[in-house]
């Protein structure tokens, strides 16, 4: 067993940093990715005579860095006007399909091509950062953090059907926001 310990004193230069890129990767904004270090840092200084040395201790930060940024996702939701309203998606037809001017296109891109890739990227975090809270939210803890669909559901209080239509609005916003702004941008 590894008896790993805690040294506060150092985790600003050491974590501080890495830290910020994690929780900055998932919320794309730079004060509340600050403030989740922050709270990250002063949360483990609380809880530090709780700590258990089976994890090391830049492991324990992260883990509570990563519940952080599942707060965050959840006060986004809480004050969000746009939850679940959007059954007027005009991408679908009364029945749940497609309307013919809006079904996927045929992607021929080289996705070998680093220059494609970077712009690809590029587009696709703003995309990312145009869906609703709750859908932005199921979407990166599915695709950023590789959590299972029943952790997310506990993570943010919502039902596993709501889950699914969730993760199915942001797939087909994200397609329809890359084909309007890159695909023919």
């Amino acid at each position: 067993m590894n008896n790993y310990i805690l040294i506060p004193e150092r985790w600003i230069e050491h974590y501080a940093d890495l830290l910020y890129a994690y929780a900055y990767n998932r919320i794309k904004d730079a004060e509340q990715s600050k403030d989740i270090v922050q709270e990250t840092f002063f949360s483990a200084y609380k809880a530090r005579k709780t700590y258990e040395p089976i994890a090391s201790e830049k492991t324990w930060l992260f883990a509570i860095c990563k519940k952080k940024i599942i707060d965050n996702y959840r006060e986004e939701i809480k004050n969000s006007d746009n939850l679940i309203a959007q059954n007027n998606l005009v991408q679908f037809n009364d029945y749940g399909n497609f309307n013919t001017n809006h079904s996927p296109q045929n992607w021929n891109i080289n996705y070998k091509d680093t220059l494609v890739e970077k712009e690809f990227y590029s587009i696709f975090n703003l995309c990312k950062n145009k869906l609703n809270s709750l859908q932005k939210a199921v979407f990166q803890l599915k695709h950023l953090d590789d959590e299972d669909a029943s952790d997310i559901c506990e993570y943010l209080n919502i039902s596993s059907s709501n889950y699914w239509v969730l993760m199915h609005r942001a797939k087909v916003n994200l397609r329809t926001c890359l084909e309007k702004n890159w695909m023919n941008g």
